[in-house]
């Protein structure tokens, strides 16, 4: 049995083009948030808020796809320097449930138009079906991997 057979053959492989088209959005998308002084972790967080106000650290965390503790250094950042807000205490356990300031918000809606148009043009060469299709397609993956396997 040859290398090929019991390796990954990275031209075939779907797992492995999943990658590199993550990183490649990822590169475009730190590329047009840097001129607004954000990381793609620092806009994840903004818009996570806008559309799910007053989660915790630990689901911003999940849905920006970082560790708790990076997204309490972030949170920190944030509010200290005026876009997001967080309760002194907590109303209940030991969440700190944060909400968009002003400034977050107007931020947010440069950083959105952003990353919209990166999108755009990652999907410039698929008809809408062919978006659709992949749209199932991807999430049809994900279910698959995170259930019971």
């Amino acid at each position: 049995m040859s290398k090929r057979d019991t390796g990954v053959d990275l031209d075939t492989s779907l797992g492995y083009l999943l990658k590199e088209a993550s990183t490649a959005l990822r590169v475009a998308m730190e590329e047009v948030l840097r001129p607004l002084g954000m990381t793609v972790t620092h806009y994840s967080c903004l818009e996570l808020l806008a559309q799910r106000p007053g989660m915790s650290n630990s689901e911003l965390a999940r849905g920006a796809f970082v560790t708790r503790q990076s997204m309490n250094v972030l949170l920190q950042a944030l509010e200290r320097d005026g876009y997001v807000t967080r309760p002194a205490e907590a109303a209940v356990g030991k969440v700190l449930p944060a909400q968009l300031t002003p400034r977050g918000r107007q931020s947010l809606e440069e950083a959105s138009a952003a990353v919209r148009a990166v999108e755009v043009r990652m999907l410039a060469g698929m008809t809408e079906d062919e978006q659709e299709i992949a749209f199932r397609a991807l999430r049809s993956m994900i279910d698959s991997l995170r259930g019971p396997a």
